[in-house]
Parts: structure tokens; sequence; C-alpha cells
């Protein structure tokens, strides 16, 4: 099993920024995809970034604004800039391996709220 908790949402303005973090613990020796979905009320979730062995994704709605990096083999951030009132949504943080079936797994989410 793996746990994620995810860190650093909060209240910005629009053209604000804010840093998601995400801890993950428990067996990640192959773990290599980590990333970030986003869910608005009314709305499905939706894929915001992964980064997956060094490579990363993006939505489209967040290039150039958003960056996802990995600084451990247990932590996965996203830095989010520029950010517009329709980025608000609880974020989750996901890990899974592309090498044997494990996960995917969820953390519990954080709000991010950007007010106009």
């Amino acid at each position: 099993q793996v746990q994620l908790v995810e860190s650093g949402g909060g209240l910005v303005q629009a053209g604000g920024s804010l840093r998601l973090s995400c801890a993950a613990s428990g067996r990640i020796f192959n773990i290599n995809r980590m990333g970030w979905y986003r869910q608005a009320p009314g709305k499905q979730r939706e894929l915001v970034a992964t980064i997956t062995s060094g490579i990363t994704n993006y939505a489209d709605s967040v290039k150039d604004r958003f960056t996802i990096s990995r600084d451990s083999a247990n932590r996965v951030n996203l830095q989010m800039n520029s950010l517009k009132p329709e980025d608000t949504a609880v974020y989750y943080c996901n890990a899974d391996s592309t090498i044997i079936e494990q996960g995917p797994y969820w953390g519990q989410g954080t709000q991010v709220t950007v007010s106009s």
C-alpha cells in the first residue's frame, strides 16, 4: 500500500501563486508516476499534470502556468502561477506504477480557491 498526503492548498487572489506538495509513504519502490488531478464542484475529476520517470505531461488549461516536479522518491510538487478563478477545485495527488501492477493511489485532497 501507498499513502499520499497533500499540503499547500488555500485561498489566493487571481494572478497569485500556490505550491502544492504530496508526500508518499509505504511501498513506493516501483512508483514511477505521480501526478495531480482536480475536481471542481459539479464537474468530473480531471488530470492537471503528471510526471513519469522524469517526463512531464500537462493539461492544456495549465500549460505555461503550472510546473510539476518530483524532488525525491517520495515527494511531488505542483507550482501554480498566474492562478485563475477557474482553477478553483479540490486537488488530489495520484501515484501508480507503469512497471508493475500497482495503484492507482489517491490522497485525501486539498482545496484551492482562487478569488476574482
